[in-house]
């Protein structure tokens, strides 16, 4: 097996009727950046005039090594990925403000209350407009997904995310601007 790594991508496009950008977010495990064009390209439904506006290779969460790893039943994790959009709002900005948590948690429950510990969902907020995790699964959260439920099928079918505790780690390398798919 090469040496696989899961990338985690904002990904921007202006599709036809649109006013302005929408942005979506995109796991995908691969060697490299360049690799995982084709597979962005299926997700999004405009993929000539898609862009990454960030990207991280996700190799340290929570104190815990992110790996690849051949899928397999015979090593279930009591620990999974969890990745959570947050939305807030702060008083006369005309937008709704967005922060990106990842997150090691064994289940839903406690992947929200690990989100809602965070500066941005405590701050972003005012009488009448609470910040707001999607209501999902119950409770006041945006969006939340394992991770490895949101890899395309082929992904899912054939790879696992390994977390191998490992206190200490530097943090992941967030690249932000305007990328191209055709320069990668």
């Amino acid at each position: 097996m090469e040496n696989l790594k899961l990338f985690m991508l904002m990904l921007g496009c202006k599709p036809p009727g649109r006013h302005v950008e929408q942005h979506d977010v995109f796991f995908g495990i691969a060697s490299s950046l360049r690799d995982l064009v084709p597979e962005i390209q299926t997700f999004w439904p405009e993929p000539e005039k898609i862009h990454i506006d960030a990207w991280r290779e996700v190799n340290a969460v929570d104190g815990y090594t992110v790996k690849i790893a051949p899928r397999s039943d015979s090593n279930p994790q009591d620990n999974k990925l969890f990745f959570i959009n947050l939305g807030g709002y702060q008083p006369n900005k005309f937008e709704e403000q967005h922060y990106v948590v990842l997150t090691v948690q064994e289940n839903f429950a406690s992947a929200s209350k690990s989100a809602k510990e965070t500066f941005f969902f405590k701050n972003n907020h005012f009488d009448g407009a609470n910040s707001h995790i999607d209501d999902k699964y119950g409770v006041d959260v945006d969006d939340i997904y394992n991770v490895e439920d949101i890899l395309n099928i082929a992904q899912k079918e054939k790879y696992q995310i390994e977390l191998i505790p490992n206190a200490g780690l530097p943090e992941d390398k967030i690249t932000l601007g305007y990328f191209k798919l055709s320069n990668l």
